[in-house]
This record gives structure tokens, C-alpha cells and sequence, in this order.
């Protein structure tokens, strides 16, 4: 007979995601995750192989469920300029709500290992790709609906609001002050007119 899985997989990628984005990779043992999860090393292992697979599948989880997930929620029930302000507040009000210490998933991800790992680096470049398509569509659709002025240049506003949204994230770890946070978010938006 088969060996069949007697948890949600979901479920265990749901929680072993929030210990790695609380401690990181490293930090995080294979004790940690069997706590966390409740599911035994042998199941661990025979569902993933090992952390670093079990990792790789929580990130792909967070970046399906939270970061995709917050972009096309904000492409449908938002306008464009709208959609902006509100993928900045995002992470502004996750300092303020859930502390200083979960900051953003994938951003603390490439802080820890895309520099030495060429799989997480491509996860983490391919989400800040698309984050940065989202804010040129954006800038596109505000410019048609005239919210935004013409004279932007959607692909180099884009990459000027990337640039400042993983410059909120990195600083919601290291200096995790709402005030200042607020001010870049806001800043930003003056810069779109």
C-alpha cells in the first residue's frame, strides 16, 4: 500500500513559511520546522527531500499567496494611482501591525542568501520583476486615465518605485520607525505629480 500524506500540504507550507520569514534560513532547524509544523522529520523528508527543498516551496508559497496575491487585489479593486499608494502603505502598515521584526519574506530572503544561492536569486528577481511591471502598468493606466502626467516615463518610474518600495522593506528591518517609512511612502507619491 502506498504511503499516503496525512497532513495539508498547504497547511505545513503555511507555517513552515512563517518560521523561516521570522528567523531566516539558517537560523531555522529542521527541529524548528518539525515543531512548527507537527509533522515528523520522515514526513518532512519525504514530502520536500530536505530544508533547503522545503524552503524553496515556502517561498514560492508566500510569493503566490501574499505578494501575487496583493497585486492583482490591488489591480482589481484599485485605480492606478490608488493601487500604487496602496502597495506602499502595504508594508508601511506591516511595521506598524505585526512589528519590525517580519518585515517582507522575499526582501529578507535576497538580504540573507540570493547573493550565494542562483535558484532564491531568481525567485527574488523574478518577483521584483514583476513588482516592477505592476508599477508600470500602473503608471501606463494612470497616464491613460489621466491621474498621472504624460512627461512620466512608465519603465523608469517603475524601476524608481521598486527602488524605493525594497528601500522601505530594507529599512523595516534595520530602522522600523512608521513616521519615517510614511515619509519615503509619501515622498514617493509627490514624486508621481
Amino acid at each position: 500500500m502506498p504511503w499516503e500524506k496525512q497532513f495539508n500540504v498547504d497547511d505545513v507550507l503555511d507555517k513552515a513559511m512563517r518560521t523561516f520569514w521570522a528567523h531566516g534560513y539558517e537560523a531555522t532547524s529542521v527541529q524548528d520546522l518539525v515543531e512548527c509544523t507537527g509533522i515528523n522529520r520522515g514526513s518532512l523528508y519525504a514530502t520536500y527531500g530536505d530544508k533547503r527543498e522545503l524552503f524553496l516551496a515556502s517561498l514560492r508559497h508566500y510569493d503566490q499567496n501574499v505578494r501575487q496575491a496583493l497585486v492583482k487585489g490591488l489591480e482589481r479593486e484599485c485605480g492606478p494611482r490608488e493601487a500604487i499608494r496602496r502597495m506602499f502603505q502595504a508594508f508601511v502598515d506591516k511595521v506598524t501591525v505585526t512589528g519590525p521584526n517580519e518585515g517582507c519574506f522575499l526582501a529578507n530572503t535576497a538580504l540573507e542568501l540570493s547573493a550565494h544561492d542562483a535558484e532564491v536569486a531568481k525567485i527574488i528577481a523574478d518577483a521584483q520583476k514583476e513588482i516592477e511591471a505592476f508599477f508600470a502598468r500602473m503608471v501606463t493606466n494612470g497616464q491613460s486615465e489621466g491621474e498621472l502626467p504624460l512627461s512620466l516615463n512608465p519603465d523608469a518610474t517603475a524601476q524608481g518605485l521598486l527602488a524605493t518600495l525594497l528601500g522601505i522593506l530594507v529599512l523595516a528591518r534595520s530602522r522600523p520607525d512608521p513616521s519615517l517609512l510614511q515619509s519615503i511612502a509619501d515622498d514617493a507619491m509627490k514624486r508621481l505629480g
